[in-house]
């Protein structure tokens, strides 16, 4: 045994090579497959043919623990089937005057058709974009695509929230081939999350979240859709815990040697009991490729935003008004703390609950509700975790001593509704007809922060959804007259549409800053 393994080393070449990692942006949309060699997986338990056919080891050197030879194979069968392809239609922007570079052709060139072609295989992943003409006025689409899976037998599904984002149709592929039509529950862009419902009634296989924490060198199993090859199944261990890639506020992920490449992204990464360890979101590559090394959403995240998004179509995250930093050991010395740990007060919000609560710029944050915090993301984490209302036991550091603080903590703003449907508590909807929007009055929606009229609803299709239009979105003006409930937004169309206005412009307050939308005025009627 030993000669063969020998013999095995000297015949695997290693390849030595410069790296340069980049992260997939959560964006990148691949994840979780990954071919792995299982000749040396070992299970407990099944060690006494392998020991005989072992040297003794020496008095001075311990055995080492011998694991039998297993299969993943009984894994996949049970989850593989709560595994989803999904498919996502989406608006491709149009470009003034020449669609996309020339490519230094000419005019008229026999090329230029080939390359213009080239450029319309819309989506992420090459396929074709399709044309559809609506008033003369051609509009293109792609398709791109990703993972997901079951998390109930009425058929909610997660996914990522990168992999549905702007998308106007979402369909999902089952692993016996069955396609389902599937509405947006709810979406989390902070923790790159989302929530899905298939339309059509069944009692569909479903996996379960683990509740334990993996540890790092466990087992993992990934099942997804790399490159639109559904149902792939890769095997590795989870290398570290707590990354932080830069993808959001709340990072904290799992990073896992599974094979991940495009069409992973909202794929489940699995222990070996069968449960979902992680949602598979990004990659580190320099080519944009498997190299393995991957990163998941821990399901400690998955398991409070799911039900979030369930109850309400939206996430609350409790709030506590300062802006932190980490504790360095410079600022540890100077606040007299042994060791550099906590996250330090910067600013305090005005009328803040920290504030009220006596918090002082300075303050040194130790612990929330007896957890030691070690940095300043953890702080945002665990804040983040409570509910908006809800007490939190502070322990913190002021000239040199600790002091305990209890705060009452508010809804972190800019929080808003997200989901496809009317967000729980808006009352006063209203239709804008050809547009494709359903809309309430900004005013009196529970953690939003702005005024105007709030979009409620966007139909698939649409005039407002191929402008990229989303729910969540607030129109601020329309027209250039501000609008503050659904029957000023409906008035100003009426008006552009008397002026003889072809387009009435609008101006929305979205998550990404205020932007111009100008749409097509609908005719009356």
């Amino acid at each position: 045994m030993s000669e063969q393994i020998d013999q095995a080393r000297r015949a695997t070449p290693v390849r030595r090579s410069g790296f340069r990692m980049l992260l997939g942006a959560v964006g990148i949309g691949a994840l979780v497959a990954g071919a792995g060699t299982v000749s040396g997986v070992f299970a407990p338990g099944q060690t006494a043919a392998i020991a005989q056919n072992l040297s003794a080891p020496t008095a001075a050197t311990p055995a080492p623990a011998v694991l039998a030879p297993v299969s993943f194979a009984d894994v996949v069968e049970r989850v593989k089937p709560a595994v989803v392809s999904i498919r996502v239609k989406t608006a491709v922007e149009q470009t003034a005057g020449r669609e996309g570079p020339s490519f230094g052709l000419p005019d008229g060139h026999p090329l230029e058709r080939f390359f213009r072609e080239f450029r319309e295989r819309g989506g992420e992943f090459g396929r074709r974009g399709e044309r559809q003409e609506r008033g003369g006025q051609p509009r293109r689409f792609g398709m791109s695509q990703g993972s997901g899976f079951f998390i109930s037998a009425d058929g909610y599904v997660v996914t990522n929230n990168h992999v549905i984002d702007k998308g106007m149709e979402v369909e999902v592929t089952t692993d016996g081939g069955q396609t389902l039509t599937a509405k947006v529950v709810g979406t989390d862009p902070k923790t790159d999350l989302a929530l899905l419902k298939v339309q059509e009634e069944g009692n569909y296989p479903y996996v379960s979240l683990a509740k334990s924490t993996p540890r790092v060198g466990d087992w993992v199993v990934a099942v997804g859709n790399p490159f639109g090859l559904g149902g792939t199944v890769t095997a590795g261990i989870v290398s570290a815990r707590g990354r932080d890639i830069g993808a959001g506020p709340y990072d904290d992920f799992l990073q896992i040697d599974a094979a991940v490449n495009r069409g992973n992204s909202g794929g489940p990464a699995f222990n070996l009991n069968g449960e979902v360890i992680g949602v598979n979101t990004a990659i580190a590559s320099p080519s944009g490729g498997n190299v393995g090394i991957a990163f998941a959403i821990p399901t400690e995240a998955v398991q409070k935003v799911v039900a979030d998004l369930k109850a309400t179509g939206t996430v609350e995250r409790g709030f506590l008004g300062v802006q932190i930093q980490p504790v360095t050991k410079d600022i540890a010395a100077s606040l007299g703390l042994k060791e550099a740990e906590g996250a330090i007060v910067a600013r305090i919000e005005e009328n803040s609950p920290a504030g009220k609560a006596g918090i002082r710029t300075g303050d040194a944050i130790l612990s929330v509700n007896g957890k030691a915090i070690a940095s300043a993301r953890e702080l945002s984490r665990e804040i983040a975790n409570l509910k908006p209302g809800s007490s939190a036991d502070l322990k913190v550091w002021r000239d040199g001593a600790t002091r305990d603080v209890k705060v009452q903590l508010g809804r972190l703003p800019g929080e808003r509704a997200a989901a496809a449907g009317t967000p729980s508590g808006v009352e006063g909807t209203a239709e804008t007809g050809r547009l494709g929007l359903r809309l309430a009055p900004a005013a009196g929606v529970s953690g939003l922060d702005k005024t105007g009229v709030l979009v409620v609803g966007v139909e698939p299709g649409s005039e407002a959804a191929e402008r990229g239009l989303k729910t969540g979105d607030v129109i601020a003006e329309v027209g250039g007259r501000a609008v503050q409930s659904p029957a000023d937004v409906q008035k100003a169309i009426a008006d552009s549409r008397k002026e003889g206005r072809r387009a009435v412009l609008f101006r929305l307050e979205t998550e990404e800053g205020a932007r111009f939308v100008a749409l097509p005025t609908p005719p009356a009627g």
